[in-house]
């Protein structure tokens, strides 16, 4: 494939993904904002504590076999039906084994409601056994455009759905009709907008050499997820689901910016790093591109949102969840790193070496877990700072493999992002004082914001970023090409 044809394409995917990823989370954003108005805090901490199972249940359902249809070089029908009736399969064994333990989990954190909610919940696993084969075959030919129409009208009727339930009083149901109207709507969308529909095949020999990968990248997700939710089951266990609902809120808000930006960015470039996995070279450099524009963007995003974080609470869902200020900031710290972990991760599983991807998960286990154990005596805060500390650390261990594999040294790529770190940090401590000079809130959060996007672009112009120059030339590239399009359809029309 011809490089200029690769750029195109890449940006062209790019820029669809993060239409879907904006549009989405952007709508997503303001429905649970308009929930956390209308329904209390250990609503959502019910929901949080059942969704980990399902979510622990939906990694096992994906089987990693998915992420290999995306990475192997040449796929045909017989691997594509393979991994959909596999999925489908093992959907239904995990649904039985939740419907049956649904009691045991509601009597485990005494509360009776689980019992009815994780079973109805669980039915998500469904559709994500039918749709992830869709996503595939739109991962591997690029086609973000017809993702991004499918999440913007589940996520539309899915919020008017769940408004509507909160606003009658349904309670903790009000978001289970809001996540399963979400799922439900992309199924239907994407069954019929993607051209690919299971054949009556079935190949064991296929299922082994996509297992080859996808165990490890399997048992990596399976750790991950384990290892990211059982602070989750700790605080409902331990604490209250109320205070498990506050220490949630306070990660969404950084998590849907993370999700929307450094998510687009990586799920174009795995595909892409896929194709290219034989020159290493060229992996390195849109690795370090990849990083670089992605601090850029998210380091101010960031720092800015823990500068501005109590006042934009106040406004945003009132000052019943004011104690999850604490639990923003420190996640917003937090995903910050996180441009750096998903680079180094996606170019390790793009070269193949889903092995090194697994070695690491393990060691971020037990680091975790010892951290955590550490932390647990101390209470729900320093928890939170306990994932900061392994966020750190891991920085570390993710870039280590690729000092080997693309010569892409820890040192290299701190170089890389300091200067979008220092100068997101500066703007930082000039952002968070100017709420105490007493204004009303909505006043403090319009001149904290100002001043913090003027400041930062005005540091990265006067510094000559070339983070902030490759961007810029790519707006100005895409702003010619619409008008060149505009131009030729203009003189079509003339004649």
């Amino acid at each position: 494939m011809d490089d200029d044809l690769t750029k195109s394409k890449v940006l062209s995917s790019l820029l669809w993904k993060l239409l879907e990823r904006g549009g989405t989370q952007g709508i997503q954003f303001i429905v649970l904002i308009v929930l956390a108005r209308l329904l209390l805090p250990e609503d959502f901490g019910l929901l949080v504590l059942v969704t980990i199972f399902i979510t622990i249940a939906g990694v096992i359902v994906q089987s990693g076999f998915n992420i290999a249809l995306i990475q192997k070089k040449k796929v045909d029908e017989a691997d594509y039906s393979s991994v959909f009736y596999l999925n489908l399969f093992v959907a239904i064994i995990l649904y039985v084994v939740l419907f049956f333990t649904a009691p045991v989990i509601a009597s485990f954190f005494a509360e009776p409601q689980l019992l009815s909610v994780l079973r109805i919940l669980s039915l998500t696993l469904f559709f994500g056994a039918f749709n992830s084969i869709q996503q595939a075959v739109i991962a591997r030919n690029m086609q973000f455009k017809k993702l991004f129409f499918s999440s913007m009208g589940a996520v539309i009727i899915s919020g008017v759905v769940g408004m509507t339930m909160a606003y009658t009083g349904y309670g903790v149901w009000a978001l289970v009709g809001h996540q399963m109207t979400n799922q439900l709507i992309v199924t239907i969308i994407l069954w019929f907008t993607v051209n690919w529909r299971p054949k009556l095949t079935f190949s064991m020999e296929r299922l082994g050499s996509l297992f080859v990968f996808g165990w490890k990248l399997l048992a990596s997700s399976l750790i991950e997820t384990l290892n990211s939710n059982i602070r989750n089951l700790l605080i409902g266990k331990m604490f209250s689901p109320a205070l498990l609902g506050f220490y949630n809120r306070g990660e969404q808000f950084p998590s849907v910016i993370i999700n929307n930006i450094n998510g687009s960015i990586q799920s174009v470039m795995f595909p892409t790093l896929s194709f290219h996995q034989e020159n290493t070279e060229r992996v390195k450099v849109m690795v370090r591109r990849s990083i670089i524009m992605s601090s850029f963007v998210i380091f101010p995003m960031m720092f800015g949102l823990v500068a501005i974080a109590e006042p934009l609470v106040k406004i945003l869902l009132t000052e019943k969840w004011l104690p999850s200020v604490p639990f923003l900031q420190i996640f917003c710290i937090s995903y910050a790193l996180w441009p750096i972990h998903t680079a180094n991760l996606q170019a390790i599983n793009a070269l193949g070496r889903s092995d090194i991807f697994l070695k690491l998960e393990i060691v971020k286990t037990i680091l975790g877990l010892i951290i955590l154990a550490v932390s647990i005596p101390f209470g729900v805060h320093m928890m939170a700072l306990g994932v900061l500390g392994v966020g750190i650390l891991s920085t570390f261990i993710n870039a280590y493999p690729n000092l080997q594999l693309l010569n892409y040294s820890i040192l290299e790529q701190w170089r890389d992002i300091k200067p979008s770190l220092l100068t997101s940090l500066v703007m930082g401590a000039i952002v968070f004082p100017i709420h105490l000079i007493g204004l009303t809130d909505s006043v403090t959060l319009i001149i904290q914001i100002i001043v913090g996007v003027v400041l930062y672009i005005g540091l990265a112009k006067v510094f000559n970023f070339d983070a902030f120059n490759y961007l810029l030339s790519i707006i100005k590239g895409l702003f010619r090409r619409n008008t060149t399009t505009k131009i030729v359809v203009n003189e079509e029309a003339t004649e």
